[in-house]
This record gives structure tokens, sequence and C-alpha cells, in this order.
């Protein structure tokens, strides 16, 4: 059976097998969205799905809104077969699993090919938000090395009508916006990476300070708002043996899903200029940029970013295939509740709106050892060189800086970040050798341990650069003090075959 407009009409065929369907009319809420928009998303995938089209959804089912989401991806993949629906699957801890079939989404169009319409919607004095989960790398001016990257380059040295990249081309709509009334509108990052509306705002500034007057740039100031946000939901790649049980519901192998945790956060600055849906009602948090922040570095720097790097990390070295298997792990465990509870809540200020100590307790006790999440430690070490500096770094500069706390009696951060410089070997702990997840700095990175073997002692001298490369840990290991402590793990995790949790044993032990 296809998933369409046409098949959910035939709600008891559906509801029979536990979907949950809209109850809102959705043809209506196509065409008054398409007149008046309010609602423009860019990067349509699996969290977006997962947690802000459902959150739409609620609002159209409590009749709280009338209009849906607009959606622009980069390029056009698969063609639509859906009527722009899909399923949302919730994988909860007691088992049980929540199907909902979401359908508010209005329209889905591409920035490579539908740019006429999305400047249109961008023209409409109704469109309040226009928001994007596009990865940290989207908001990217410059490469790994500091130069401009080619399509950035490209498009500053030319015209607006030639833009070719993302952000050239949604700052000639905003122009177009500009042009046509100047009303107000909330650029809004949704996007997993510290105060992320600047990184927005920063890029988007460069083009317009290169290719429009100070009067477009003075709008762009003063009634365009780039609001700082965190989100944090768990939504792994589609799993097959989700795609078995919709088969088995009735529903044809193409049609599409997500499937997420239950547990989700969606902490958004209030500064909508020209007004905003009301998502408070569907369990999003409005507040002020301070809190947003406070909860931002909370969840990344401490609560549930550096427990998963450290399972990522040691899960792959211990050849682990699921996240929720290394919590049945007790050195796994011991190693992410010391980093959690002893050496990272100390620095973490109370946002008031979520409570540090509640939200980890929650992360180690009901998400991630959810044995229905699908979830890998080679996903979630993806990128991680990108990633060390902030989930662990951030700690270590507050205990640099605190008068209470001492970096000396950081013990369980060092032996992960010892625990990197092992997993750049590419050997696991049982001598075999494994691919290591993408990461832009994994060939540079790969370089300082290419000449280590395990059995011989590392030379430092031949790491201390590494050690040294604040853009990599946050901080230079050597100057924090830590660089000796991070050695000295890192020869115990090579000594040989089972090192690797000889090592973690000892330390989870003792600390």
């Amino acid at each position: 059976m296809k998933l369409s407009k046409d098949t959910i009409r035939n709600r008891e065929t559906f509801e029979k097998n536990g979907y949950i369907l809209p109850v809102y009319d959705i043809d209506r809420m196509v065409t008054k969205t398409l007149a008046n928009p309010t609602w423009l998303h860019f990067g349509a995938g699996n969290i977006f799905k997962a947690f802000q089209a459902a959150a739409c959804q609620k609002l159209l089912d409590e009749g709280l809104t009338d209009t849906g989401i607009i959606t622009a991806d980069r390029r056009e993949k698969n063609p639509e077969k859906n009527d722009n629906l899909t399923i949302k699957v919730t994988l909860k801890v007691d088992g049980s699993v929540e199907k909902t079939v979401i359908g508010s989404i209005a329209e889905k169009l591409y920035l490579y090919g539908n740019e006429e319409r999305l400047t249109e919607i961008f023209t409409k004095p109704s469109l309040q938000m226009v928001s994007f989960t596009i990865t940290e790398k989207g908001y990217a001016l410059y490469d790994p090395k500091g130069s401009l990257l080619p399509d950035i380059a490209s498009d500053l040295s030319g015209t607006p009508d030639e833009a070719k990249s993302y952000m050239g081309k949604l700052t000639s709509m905003l122009y177009a916006r500009y042009k046509a009334n100047s009303t107000p509108l909330a650029m809004v990052s949704m996007d997993n990476c510290s105060h992320n509306g600047d990184k927005l705002k920063e890029v988007i500034q460069c083009f317009a300070s290169k290719w429009y007057d100070s009067d477009f740039n003075e709008w762009l100031e003063k009634s365009v708002s780039f609001p700082w946000s965190m989100i944090d939901k768990i939504t792994p790649g589609p799993d097959a043996s989700v795609a078995e049980m919709l088969k088995k519901d009735g529903l044809d192998e193409d049609t599409p899903f997500v499937n997420a945790e239950e547990r989700e956060y969606l902490v958004i600055e209030d500064d909508f200029p020209n007004g905003r849906p009301s998502l408070e009602n569907a369990g999003i948090y409005f507040t002020t940029r301070e809190t947003v922040d406070k909860v931002e570095h909370m969840k990344v720097c401490t609560c549930l970013n550096p427990l998963h790097t450290s399972l990522a990390v040691f899960g792959c070295l211990l050849g682990f295939d699921k996240i929720y298997k290394e919590m049945q792990d007790n050195d796994l465990r011991k190693l992410v509740e010391i980093i959690g509870y002893k050496e990272g809540l100390p620095v973490v200020t109370d946002p008031g709106i979520i409570k540090p100590r509640d939200f980890i307790d929650t992360v180690l006790n009901v998400r991630i050892p959810n044995p229905f999440m699908p979830d890998t430690p080679q996903r979630i070490a993806t990128d991680t060189s990108q990633k060390l500096s902030i989930r662990f770094g951030e700690t270590i500069k507050a205990y640099q800086s605190s008068a209470t706390l001492d970096v000396n009696d950081l013990h369980l951060i060092p032996l992960v970040q010892a625990g990197w410089l092992r997993y750049l070997m590419a050997i696991d702990d049982e001598g075999n050798a494994f691919d290591p997840s993408p990461d832009p700095l994994l060939q540079s990175a790969q370089r300082y341990v290419s000449d280590i073997k395990p059995g011989e002692k590392p030379d430092y001298t031949k790491l201390e650069g590494l050690l040294r490369n604040t853009s990599v840990f946050g901080v230079d290991l050597v100057e924090a003090g830590l660089a000796e402590r991070v050695m000295n793990y890192f020869t115990e995790l090579t000594a040989g075959k089972g090192a690797v949790r000889a090592t973690l044993h000892k330390y989870t032990e003792m600390y």
C-alpha cells in the first residue's frame, strides 16, 4: 500500500495498525500555506521530520495554526511520491513504538531548481520564520586551512544573479524581500552547534556587505533577527528493522519514514520581529539568549555530547555496533558517569528551565541505554576532531579559570582524549583494522600516529604538535598541564592486544 493523502483517508486501515493520523484537513492547510506561508525550512532531514514537522502538526491538530511548513533542500534526490507525507516512528524505552503520519509539509522545494518560487516565498509579508537544519558545515565560509571555500570565493567575486553557494542564494532572497516590502523576518538556525544564530548571521552579512548598499545592510541589522537555539533529539538513520515493521503493516518498501527517540528539547531565543507560530504549545521553549546559551553549554559541553563522544571513541575500539550495548558494559557506563557527574557537572550553570542533574539522569538512565534506538558509535564518531574542543575543551577551560576547581582533578576526560589518539591508529583492541568515521582532519591527525605500532612506546615529541593544537582540543594540552597524563594513558592504550580494555577498566575503577 502506498502512503498518500488518498490512502490515509481510509483511516480505519491505518488506525487498526496503531497509526496516529492528522486530524486537520491537509488539502485546506496546503492551500492556505501556499497563499500565505509563515514558515520556510531549509534542510528537511531526519531531525526536522521527527521534531519540527511533528511540532507543527501538533499545532495544526489542535487548531492553533492553519498553515504548515514549506521545505527546501539543496537538490532533489528522490522524486516526491507520497504527497509530502512521512511516518515518524518513535522508539520508546519500554519497547513500544508510536507511529505517526506527518502531513504538515505543504510544499517541497529545492534550492537549486526552484529559486524563483523560493524568492516569491521570501517576498511574502506573511513569512515569519526561515529555519535551518543544514549541519554546522552549511554555515562555513572557510576551509580548515583558513581559505575561503571555492564556492564562497567565486560568489563574492561575482554578482548576486550569478550566486551558486547556498548562503549566497539566501542573501539574494533576503534582498528581494527588502526590495519588495522590507517586512521583518527571523532567520533561525536550529542546528546542533554553539551560537548557531551568529554563524548564520556572519555568513549572510559577509555576502550582504560585499554585494549590496548600506541601506540594505542597515535593514538586515535592524529588521532581520538571527536567534540562538539549542536542539537535542537523537534521530539515527532509518533502520532496516523499522522498515520491515512498516512493510508488515502493509506499506510499500518506498515508504518514507524517520525513527527517533521519544525525548526532545528545542530552546529558542524569543526574537521574532514578524511574529511566530505558537510552538510553545508543542513543547518548544522560548526564552532569552542568555538562557539558550546556558542550556546549550549544559548539553554540548557536559551533560550529553561529551558522553556520546566518549562512548563513540571507545565503542569503536572495543568493537561495539550499538550505543545502547555500551551502557550494558560496566567499564563504559562508569566512564560516562564519572565524566558527566564528577568531572563535568561542577562547571555547569543551571539554566533554570531544565535542571542539569535531571537532564544528565535522563541521558544516562533512559536515553542512551534505550535498547530500541539503533544508534551506532561509528555514526557518532563522525567529525570527532571538530567536536573535542567544545565537548571537553570548555570544561578544561572552566577548571583553569575556577578558584575552587583544579585541572589536575580531571582524569577521565584526558583518558578520552588519549582514546581518540588510539582511535586514529584505526586498529581495534583485538588488533583488527577498522575504517574510521569521516572527519575533515582525519588524515592530517593520523600522520601523528602513523609510525606507532601496538606494543611500542609512543614518541612524545612526535605527538606534541597535535597535543598543542587548540583548534582540536580547545586548549593547548601542554600548557594546561594535561599532555603528560594524556601521553601516559596513550602509552597504556597502545601496549598491545587487550590494552584498551585493561586501561579503561583500571582508571574507571580508580576514579
